[in-house]
């Protein structure tokens, strides 16, 4: 230590601890060196994250394709058709001068059978989960938040029901609109959908027996996939026009909705654009625009984008819907139940609990199927 440095007691604590620092430091000549032990937010025991009781979904939970189909009571379990035109359709009438009258002649008539489906999904909680879902940091009232998600994974169960392929047979589930729309054309050329002949059946139906129960297709080549183009697309517009039809909406996926919205830009033709947004029953498509064509619909018919459309890795196909003869006929309309603990029947379920369930029960019907369409086999 230099006696000429330490005058006072100031200079002394300076030499030892630094000036305006207090003890615990140490000097290396002039050298501070520190030795903290700072509060931080990963010490533990000394923070603790709160969630909060909103729950953000992850999830796409749309379910377009059953919000677009119109609702109707269920009034009967099965219809009457006509399958076949008087005199199979030869062309006649004509009668000669003072000639007897004709034979008679009448149309050839079908019944088509149909049961109610019931579609039924339940979810469950403990008494204790209850009771701490409003204490500490949890998530409030549990039993609201799981209804609320679980109604809408309900309707997005319904949803993908009517989205499966063909390949995918229904059993308990609704029929699927991928059935409603083949034919039995679809067999054997159908790249990506391999078919059997009882795929096809649908009600009370041999569709491959049943020719006048083909849905209007564009399969293209068998073995094939095509690139999509505007000749695929007029060309089932008037096929289903021919056969009596009037398509109200098309339902496709957001790949194939892009592809048509490439092909119709290189065909704007005016320099006025405006921008427009196709809704059906309802539903919303994604805004497109209207410049000379309508991106957003297609021969005045609005596009609507489904998350579920079965696309087995191509371009997801394109299903024509007229929903004159197309809709959902419900026998008994969405109903949620509850019991257990919390409404005074725990013996009900057999034990301390609480039990939802979401029911629905109905079938999807078409009364005309050659006012419906598909394109498939697409990439």
């Amino acid at each position: 230590m230099a006696r000429d440095y330490v005058r006072t007691i100031t200079d002394m604590e300076r030499y030892y601890y630094g000036a305006g620092n207090a003890m615990g430091y140490s000097y290396t000549g002039s050298e501070l060196l520190k030795a903290d032990s700072p509060m931080l937010s990963t010490t533990g025991g000394t923070y603790q994250a709160i969630y909060g009781r909103k729950v953000w979904s992850q999830l796409n939970q749309e379910f377009n394709a059953f919000s677009i189909l119109p609702k109707k009571p269920w009034d009967r379990s099965g219809w009457r058709v006509i399958t076949g035109r008087p005199n199979a359709g030869v062309v006649h009438g004509g009668v000669a001068e003072n000639a007897t009258l004709p034979e008679t002649v009448k149309p050839t008539f079908q019944h088509i059978a149909a049961k109610p489906k019931t579609i039924a999904h339940t979810f469950d909680m403990s008494e204790t989960a209850i009771f701490l879902a409003d204490k500490d940091d949890g998530m409030g009232d549990i039993r609201s938040v799981l209804k609320e998600e679980m109604g809408k994974h309900h309707a997005e169960m319904v949803n993908k029901m009517l989205l499966v392929d063909t390949d995918e047979l229904a059993g308990n589930n609704f029929e699927s609109l991928d059935r409603i729309t083949a034919s039995d054309a679809t067999m054997g050329q159908d790249t990506n959908w391999v078919t059997a002949a009882a795929d096809l059946d649908l009600y009370s139906i041999d569709r491959s027996a049943n020719t006048w129960s083909d849905a209007e297709t564009n399969l293209g080549t068998a073995g094939a996939d095509r690139v999509l183009s505007l000749d695929q697309i007029d060309d089932l517009f008037q096929k289903i026009w021919v056969r009596g039809g009037n398509p109200k909406v098309m339902l496709t996926g957001y790949d194939t909705l892009m592809r048509l919205q490439q092909l119709l830009q290189s065909q704007q033709r005016f320099m006025e654009e405006k921008r427009v947004t196709p809704t059906y029953n309802g539903v919303k498509g994604v805004p497109g625009m209207e410049a000379g064509f309508i991106v957003a619909t297609y021969n005045g018919v609005p596009i609507i984008p489904t998350k579920d459309m079965d696309d087995d890795g191509n371009l997801s196909k394109i299903y024509y819907l007229d929903t004159d003869y197309l809709h959902f006929s419900t026998a008994i309309p969405t109903q949620y139940f509850e019991s257990g603990i919390e409404t005074g029947d725990p013996f009900a379920i057999n034990r301390l609990g609480q039990e939802g369930l979401y029911r629905t029960m109905g079938e999807v019907w078409t009364t005309f199927f050659g006012a419906q369409g598909s394109i498939r086999n697409l990439k």
